[in-house]
């Protein structure tokens, strides 16, 4: 192939010149041409990865929406385990608890924080940080609460195998007879203190019988003090001791049938009423304590007593009276 000859017209001579060029006017000229190429390549390409995705991009970005509906079913399922494991703390705080009289799990305990601060360090930086530290934060927490929701029931299992052992403990009759009470002199609750004359809150129920009437325990348990006591004003008093947080007290009695340290049953004789201590009359102050803290006795003779005369004594409690 002939190599190509450029002429250009000269005006002054009107004749045409061989135009001679040079080769560094010819490389110029071919750098020229490739940067201009190179340039427009550059622009294309860029305006078509940002407008324009490539089929693998495609791809990913359709595995991401994936991944991110996944992640939103799997977060509502989780909610939805929360509202189950909370349905199981409410009725074990309020029912499988009350059932064996177990005092429920606090709050704070349950909803206890889990880690430190920096746990979920390495999962921040990323554009989808906050879906992932908010799905593991829950899953954290819902797996706390039901380790915590395990233990209790383990708790309530160890319970139920010693219900029939507490059912026997628990104080559950009158520690007098029926023939020998001759009625109840004053409830739980405030009085006038028959010695003192003041207002005074009384911790137990007053049973009035004759001297010497049969006085018996109330539940299973230990005899932990039986012996005169002048200090609180009881006179000869007998403590038992049922295990399962409760505790009863006799007093004024006129003498004992048991000593410290006895094992005795429901329904064992223990002692004999009597009018020692601070009494203006013979009879027997009991008293029910469950975990240190005195209750009425009234709610405990459910094993003793018909339902309408249940209800009487119930009625009867709070009453403001002044008979000893």
């Amino acid at each position: 192939m002939a190599k190509k000859v450029k002429y250009h017209f000269n005006p002054i001579s009107l004749t045409y010149e061989l135009i001679h060029i040079r080769f560094w006017d010819r490389l110029k000229k071919m750098l020229g041409f490739i940067t201009s190429g190179m340039v427009f390549s550059a622009v294309a390409v860029t305006i078509m990865f940002y407008f324009f995705p490539s089929p693998r991009e495609k791809r990913l970005k359709r595995e991401i929406d994936q991944f991110r509906l996944q992640y939103e079913i799997l977060n509502d399922r989780m909610d939805r385990a929360q509202k189950v494991i909370s349905d199981l703390e409410q009725r074990d705080d309020n029912i499988y608890r009350q059932i064996f009289e177990s005092e429920p799990i606090p709050s704070s305990v349950r909803k206890a924080g889990i880690g430190g601060v920096d746990r979920y360090e390495a999962l921040e930086g990323y554009n989808n940080s906050d879906i992932l530290i908010a799905t593991t934060r829950k899953l954290d927490e819902i797996t706390g609460r039901l380790y915590v929701q395990s233990k209790s029931f383990d708790e309530l299992f160890k319970l139920a195998k010693s219900k029939d052992e507490l059912l026997r403990c628990m104080p559950a009759i009158q520690p007098i007879s029926k023939k020998d009470l001759k009625f109840i002199g004053s409830f739980f609750g405030y009085r006038i203190h028959p010695i003192y004359k003041v207002k005074k809150f009384h911790e137990g129920l007053d049973f009035v019988a004759s001297t010497g009437a049969r006085v018996y325990a109330t539940g299973d348990g230990v005899v932990t003090h039986a012996a005169r006591n002048i200090a609180d004003g009881y006179g000869n008093k007998i403590i038992i001791d049922h295990g399962f947080g409760y505790k009863t007290v006799y007093a004024h009695l006129s003498g004992y049938k048991v000593r410290e340290g006895q094992k005795v049953k429901r329904g064992d004789l223990i002692g004999f009423v009597g009018n020692t201590g601070l009494s203006s009359g013979p009879h027997l102050h009991y008293e029910v304590v469950r975990n240190n803290v005195q209750v009425n006795p009234v709610y405990y003779f459910f094993s003793d007593m018909e339902p309408q005369k249940f209800l009487e004594l119930v009625e009867q409690s709070p009453n403001y009276n002044k008979d000893e």
